[in-house]
């Protein structure tokens, strides 16, 4: 299989032994996102301001590949509490305006760094 691996610099650092994502084709695949603010490696605060950071990352991670949001087909958030699931819905609705793709949405036992959000995504030239 030929795959490309993409390394965005605008997003912050791996926190484990992954990439920020493969190219297989035309399709990308990245890599969970937490909202790690990239100078620094710390989380921004508040489950709103780590959805946001968290979906900037994503959008440099796509940069990196050549794709935008529109690119995307498919997205998995995962929450620390599931009771947030509105306020990030307002935050996550801004970065996908027309057409958004399929998602899934679950709360996890925990996340990296204490994260309150995440998001991987797939999408697709």
């Amino acid at each position: 299989m030929n795959h490309q691996t993409i390394t965005a610099v605008g997003a912050p650092a791996a926190v484990g032994p992954y990439c920020h994502a493969k190219l297989c084709g035309d399709t990308l695949y990245c890599s969970g996102q937490l909202g790690l603010i990239p100078e620094t490696g710390v989380l921004a605060q508040g489950v709103e301001a780590q959805a946001k950071q968290a979906l900037d990352n994503l959008g440099a991670v796509l940069q990196a590949a050549g794709m935008t949001y529109a690119n995307v087909v498919k997205t998995t958030v995962f929450l620390a509490d599931i009771g947030d699931f509105g306020a990030i819905n307002e935050v996550y609705a801004s970065y996908f305006t027309e057409n958004p793709p399929a998602r899934s949405c679950v709360q996890a036992g925990a996340l990296p760094k204490g994260g309150l959000f995440e998001i991987e995504a797939i999408a697709v030239k």
